[in-house]
């Protein structure tokens, strides 16, 4: 069993998080995409794969020793210690001969090929390669953003950079002030426009819009 805690770790659990999903989900484009493991019926190979990521960055990132990680992911020593020691190359030669496979290999991923793809997928989101899909994603909601704003102001460009890493549905306006506070809208300070729009926010797109009307109602927009 994963255990996602990492209070005893002294260490920024949602930076962790984002990091290991980022990893994660350049491991899923290695193997091909959801697509393909669900044509081979791996995708029981997920759960093999996200701890393989959380190992990685916290020996990457955290340097935190093999006991330790062990007891944050739910593995034993032994197995920690094969996906750190997993070569990405012996991996990606089995990920690319899915075919070769036997049944029992591709119902369960092995260690060793496990780690071997998250720290390839480490080493590409280290070096600014990150998931596609998730690039692809992120130029669509920017790109959503903005044409909901229509907007040829800078303002926009600012919002979204302030309150990158927000959560969402953004429930109340608190986070957003302190966020967007000596932030110029239109000669309006953001805290202001954050504490007088509406909630709850579920998108970046949402808020741009709900700034531009309530710019409007101000006839600054």
């Amino acid at each position: 069993m994963i255990i996602l805690t990492a209070s005893g770790f002294n260490i920024d659990e949602k930076e962790l998080d984002r990091l290991v999903e980022r990893v994660f989900f350049k491991a899923i484009d290695l193997l091909g995409g959801l697509k393909k493991l669900a044509e081979f019926r791996t995708l029981t190979w997920l759960p093999s794969l996200a701890r393989a990521a959380f190992a990685i960055v916290l020996r990457e990132e955290y340097l935190k020793p093999e006991d330790e990680i062990a007891e944050y992911v739910g593995l034993t020593r032994n197995t920690v210690r094969n996906i750190l020691r997993a070569d990405p190359d012996q991996a990606m030669y089995k990920i690319e001969h899915l075919e070769e496979l036997s049944e029992e290999e591709k119902k369960e991923l092995k260690v060793h090929t496990a780690g071997g793809v998250a720290k390839l997928a480490y080493k590409l989101v280290k070096e600014g390669q990150d998931s596609q899909t998730m690039l692809d994603f992120c130029h669509a909601v920017a790109a959503e953003s903005l044409k909901a704003a229509s907007c040829e102001s800078p303002w926009a460009y600012l919002v979204l950079k302030k309150s990158k890493g927000i959560s969402y549905p953004v429930v109340d306006s608190k986070e957003l002030e302190n966020r967007l506070a000596g932030v110029q809208i239109k000669g309006i300070d953001g805290s202001e426009v954050a504490k007088n729009i509406a909630y709850p926010i579920k998108t970046p797109a949402e808020m741009l819009h709900a700034i531009k009307e309530y710019l409007q109602s101000q006839g600054q927009a």
